[in-house]
Parts: structure tokens; sequence; C-alpha cells
């Protein structure tokens, strides 16, 4: 079954909400109750889980995006103070909890149920081949709970588009910390202000701005150029491609069905600003 573009693109807006859900306050406190230092030790803690005690050239080869040295800031030291078992478990049940909470009386209407049975299908539908956080969540059990299960689809989506995405990067030659500094300029932001680069030190994302621009990406005052813009632009349009696969398990009625279900759901997480 082959869907629009536009509506690929779309589920990934209304996926992306439910899944960083587990990015949020609450799973956070949880993680810091099991004796993490900090909110990075509770973030690659839960999302590395899924690969068990892969080492930090592992988790940093399959994140992609992070700079050099960041992972290993973290793996393997959490794994003295927690088990990707109980890890995988505090951030479901955490991340549950917090998007419960935050979209109301929403979470026991009667339509969530469906909603999360749709989006459930879809999740577990992709092919696994060369995604390889993808296919550590799809090994994991799905939670029968309705809310619990659309966070989980939800993760499952966004990783599978998420692994497709790093797929595109390098065959656009871009690499990890550059990945970030085209995304905080696609967000109107100085690369220095994006969370994930503010550890480096400066001579060295200097370094990685220079190298963009010296491809034509990135213009004297650091912003996009016209190519770099384009090239943002083609690299997201093949992520979507490359996602679809994803919804083809879904009558194109059953996908209108499934949008329109997650609209107020990532609405109401949008209003909260978790």
């Amino acid at each position: 079954m082959s869907h629009p573009q536009a509506k690929i693109h779309r589920m990934s807006e209304l996926v992306e909400p439910i899944g960083t859900i587990t990015f949020s306050e609450g799973p956070n406190e949880a993680f810091l109750a099991l004796g993490m230092r900090n909110y990075w030790d509770g973030y690659f803690a839960g999302r590395a889980a899924p690969l068990g005690l892969a080492p930090a050239e592992v988790v940093h080869a399959v994140f992609y995006n992070f700079a050099e040295g960041e992972v290993a800031r973290h793996i393997p030291w959490v794994w003295g103070k927690t088990t990707p078992q109980e890890a995988i478990a505090v951030r479901e049940r955490s991340s549950a909890a917090a998007l419960r909470r935050l979209i109301g009386d929403l979470a026991d209407s009667s339509g969530l149920a469906r909603v999360a049975d749709l989006a459930t299908r879809a999740a577990v539908s992709a092919p696994t081949e060369g995604r390889a956080l993808y296919a550590g969540l799809r090994a994991l059990d799905v939670p029968e709970e309705p809310v619990a299960r659309l966070w989980h689809a939800a993760t499952l989506l966004r990783e599978h588009r998420g692994d497709g995405h790093n797929a595109v990067l390098l065959a656009h030659g871009v690499g990890g910390t550059e990945a970030h500094v085209l995304v905080a300029l696609s967000l109107g932001m100085k690369a220095e202000q994006f969370g994930r680069v503010h550890h480096l030190p400066e001579a060295r994302l200097a370094a990685v701005i220079d190298g963009l621009r010296d491809r034509g990406l990135v213009d004297a005052d650091g912003g996009f150029t016209e190519a770099g813009r384009r090239t943002r632009e083609q690299i997201e349009s093949r992520t979507d491609e490359l996602a679809a696969p994803a919804y083809d398990v879904l009558s194109p009625a059953e996908l209108d069905e499934l949008i329109a279900g997650l609209e107020p759901v990532a609405a109401a997480l949008q209003a909260a600003d978790h």
C-alpha cells in the first residue's frame, strides 16, 4: 500500500511529541532515582537499553549524531547503576505515566485503544534490515495497556524513521556533529546553542561549521545557504520515503483514522510543552 508522502511526514510530526515524552521531566526523575548523575545518563540508559550491554563505540555508531566521546561519558557507566532490562521497564512505566498525565481525559477516551492498535500495527510491520535500534525495540514485548502501547508504538515509529534518517545523512556525506549543526540552523538557532554540541570545545565546533561552509552549506554568518537549505529538504524528503514502509500495512482509510486520532493527543502534548 502506497500512501502520499505528505501523510507519511504528518505521521512523523504526530509521533514525535509522543515518543519524546521519554525525555521529559517524569522519566528523567525516574532515572535519577536509579542513581543516574544527570539527564544525559538517563537518556543514554533508556534509549540504548534495547541494544543490551553494547559498548560505547556501538551505541555511538547506532545513535550516529552525537559528538565523538559523548556516549562514552555515560556508557558503560550507567550499567553500574542499572541493567538494560530495568532501564527498559523504568522507561516504559515512567513514559506511559507522563503521557497519561499530560493528555488528561484523552487517556481514558473510547478511541485511544483503537489509535494505539492502529499505531502498533504499523510500528511492528516495518522491515528491520539496516535499522539496529528499531530492531532492538521490535524485540521487546508490546505493552497491553493502551496508553503504554501508544507510547511504545510511537517510539518504534520514531526510531524506525531515525534509523532511516541516519542512512540518508550518510548517503549525503553528513557526519554526526554536522547533522546537529544543520538541525540547529533549521530551528533558527546558532550551532553553539544546540544542546548536543554544547560540550564541544569551541575550536572543534568552529571546525565543523567551517567544513560545512567549505561545502557551501553554511554562509559567512553561520546560517543556511540556499544549497544548505535545499540539502536539508532533500534529506528530510528521502527520510520520509524510507519511513513509508511502516504504513504499508494500513489502508488509506486506516491511515487517515490514525492521523485523526493522533492529532488531539499531539496537540495536548504540545500545549503542555513537556
